[in-house]
């Protein structure tokens, strides 16, 4: 049994980071400004500004003037897809078990895929993308270190999966 859920979890990982590979970097993002230089393109496609396209979708929400699928899908798919890495990060790297180390990790990661979708021109560097990312995944290492995930996955000791946390 162990070998099994401990397999189901390998796997379930290599799905998952393949999936965010796909929706971080070969998704397709519309119109290419490929005509812009380098600075131009960081000029018009960041935001820097905290909570400005969150309040955006926010208030579109409440006052119907944009569609509700356009806020929903931005603001719960930018928290989901960070979400299951708060439950894998701490089970496959056990020094990301503490919350600190887990915070300053995912920040990193985030900053470098923020990076990388600016400089290949793949997105934009959005704060309030990294905002609702690190939320996602604070949920999820919050979920992960719940009592119930614990015993469920974790810690039952019929299992023993990963160790002792």
């Amino acid at each position: 049994m162990k070998k099994i859920v401990k397999m189901i979890f390998c796997i379930s990982f290599v799905f998952y980071l393949f999936a965010l590979l796909i929706v971080l970097f070969l998704g397709s993002r519309g119109a290419s400004w490929s005509d812009l230089t380098m600075l131009e393109y960081i000029r018009y496609s960041s935001n820097i500004v905290p909570f400005k396209t969150i309040n955006i979708y926010l208030k579109a929400m409440v006052d119907g003037s944009m569609n509700i699928d356009i806020p929903v899908k931005n603001l719960v798919g930018n928290v989901m897809l960070f979400l299951p890495m708060g439950i894998y990060l701490p089970i496959f790297f056990r020094k990301t078990n503490k919350a600190g180390i887990f915070f300053l990790s995912m920040m990193t990661m985030l900053l470098i895929v923020e990076a990388i979708q600016l400089f290949t021109r793949r997105g934009s560097f959005d704060i309030d993308d990294f905002i609702l990312n690190i939320l996602g995944a604070l949920i999820g290492f919050g979920i992960m270190k719940t009592t119930y995930f614990q015993k469920l996955c974790i810690a039952n000791p019929k299992l023993k999966v990963f160790g002792k946390y």
